[in-house]
């Protein structure tokens, strides 16, 4: 019985290796034709054209008192001709409000809007009287949460194109004009969505809101991260676009079609995975009204997010993360291997439930299995030993492929000892994974029992001295100020 199951998780193993493989073959081919494409593009002249799409930068904010004010300096700092930022202060129970009224000169202000998506009462609409801060907006509302925050913000807004960020994110000075490309470029199908590289934070020198040098954490649990976002960012979702499966833009950083939004229902504040949700809700619309449509992803890294650095933080996001695949396959699962949805349905949607949803749960009985066949001693050792061999290399062989093509295409870590710690992580990475599994069945017994909370979460900020500063408290839906960054995908 024992070297069935062996020979059916060696299988299975293979295939699922197999499947990540061709995906990184397929990320190295887009990529390669990325980087050919872009390597004559001339940015500025998005910035000097008066012709450039105006588009509205979205931020909600829930007690960010201590770096709110750095945080609106870097986005009024983007390099872009024709834009606004809306941050949203969602019912803060500190003095967020307090401190940009007073640091920005702000006056309530008459401003017609339509409720057009469901959200919490805006109780105002304030803007700067000094010209110099014109492109800033402040709305002012009762707490509903992060997607909450951002239907309000899409009500407000009159662009055509809006940003959705987390106010806590550090954000690159052209990422503006990078996210925005695909909209101008395409001309056969309409673009709803546009995400990009998202990437690790932690030990890197911040000075006011800007990034002076980017280290590799010093921490273990964030190094694991940064292979893991590298994976799923460069590899995986790199992959999905350009096979037409993508379903997930980051939270931390996407660009949309407001209308297509607005139609579409406005992010779910029912779910803690809106980002996903969302993405999954825009393209169903899309496809059932017969609208040619395109998902797209960017691979230049385009924002910086802080990751946690204990395993209890890590615990309560990884958690969070598997409710809200949950929920968002549960909701949509009418596309799955429904030709109606085309690839998505085909393809990405059955990748998602199996690889992403089923994978870790059959992990854990295998897990379990081979823990009852030690413990009797009916384990066959020389089988498993040669499996766990052939999937410890094949998964250091995919994290170092993954740092090779960070190196040979952006190169954001300068130093060679930086590289040489991440190949270092990349060893010690597969016996991290059962933690990931046990993360990933505890989420699934979570939504089972319908939890719906964020629980509480902390998240560190950093001054200009490089020390933390800062602790964020979540409590709940109503305040879920918690991180969206989720790669979700390893691959």
């Amino acid at each position: 019985m024992d070297i069935i199951f062996g020979y059916i998780v060696f299988f299975l193993t293979l295939f699922i290796f197999g499947s990540y493989l061709l995906l990184g073959i397929f990320s190295a081919m887009a990529l390669r034709k990325y980087l050919r494409k872009n390597s004559y593009v001339n940015y500025n002249s998005l910035v000097l054209s008066p012709l450039s799409p105006r588009i509205s930068i979205i931020a909600p904010a829930f007690n960010e008192s201590k770096t709110i004010i750095d945080n609106i300096r870097t986005l009024l700092s983007l390099y872009y001709n024709n834009f606004e930022v809306i941050i949203v202060n969602d019912g803060s129970s500190d003095d967020t409000f307090a401190k940009i009224k007073e640091a920005y000169d702000l006056v309530r202000v008459n401003y017609y809007f339509d409720y057009r998506i469901p959200c919490e009462r805006i109780k105002g609409v304030y803007k700067s009287k000094n010209p110099s801060y014109t492109r800033l907006t402040v709305i002012d509302k009762n707490n509903g949460g992060k997607a909450d925050s951002l239907n309000a913000g899409i009500n407000i807004c009159k662009s055509q194109l809006f940003v959705s960020i987390d106010a806590d994110s550090i954000i690159e000075s052209d990422s503006i004009l990078k996210l925005v490309k695909p909209f101008l470029e395409e001309k056969e199908k309409k673009v709803i969505g546009t995400g990009g590289v998202i990437r690790i934070v932690n030990s890197c020198d911040i000075e006011r809101g800007h990034i002076r040098q980017i280290n590799v954490p010093r921490k273990f649990l964030p190094r694991l991260q940064v292979l893991e976002y590298t994976r799923a960012f460069l590899l995986g979702r790199m992959a999905w676009s350009h096979l037409d499966g993508l379903m997930l833009i980051s939270g931390a950083m996407g660009i949309f079609d407001r209308e297509t939004v607005i139609r579409a229902g406005g992010y779910s504040i029912k779910t803690v995975g809106e980002d996903m949700e969302l993405v999954l809700r825009m393209r169903r619309y899309m496809a059932e009204h017969d609208v040619k449509y395109e998902v797209t992803y960017i691979p230049d890294p385009l924002c910086w997010t802080e990751v946690p650095s204990d395993l209890r933080s890590m615990r309560k996001q990884r958690t969070r993360w598997t409710r809200g695949l949950v929920e968002s396959l549960k909701t949509h699962r009418a596309m799955f291997l429904n030709r109606k949805y085309k690839r998505l349905g085909m393809l990405g949607y059955p990748y998602w439930l199996f690889f992403e949803w089923l994978s870790p749960l059959i992990a854990f009985a295998g897990f379990v299995y081979t823990f009852i066949l030690i413990i009797t001693g009916s384990i066959n050792w020389p089988f498993y030993l040669l499996l766990f061999i052939f999937v410890y290399s094949f998964a250091v062989l995919l994290s170092a492929w993954a740092v090779l093509f960070e190196e040979i295409t952006f190169h954001k870590y300068r130093r060679k000892r930086d590289v040489f710690r991440l190949i270092a992580t990349a060893f010690l990475e597969p016996f991290f994974y059962p933690v990931h599994t046990y993360y990933a069945v505890r989420g699934n017994i979570e939504a089972l029992r319908g939890k719906k909370s964020w629980g509480k979460a902390e998240r560190s900020g950093f001054d200009k001295k490089k020390k933390r500063i800062r602790i964020m408290t979540v409590r709940g839906q109503s305040a879920n100020r918690g991180k969206t960054e989720s790669p979700v995908s390893t691959t």
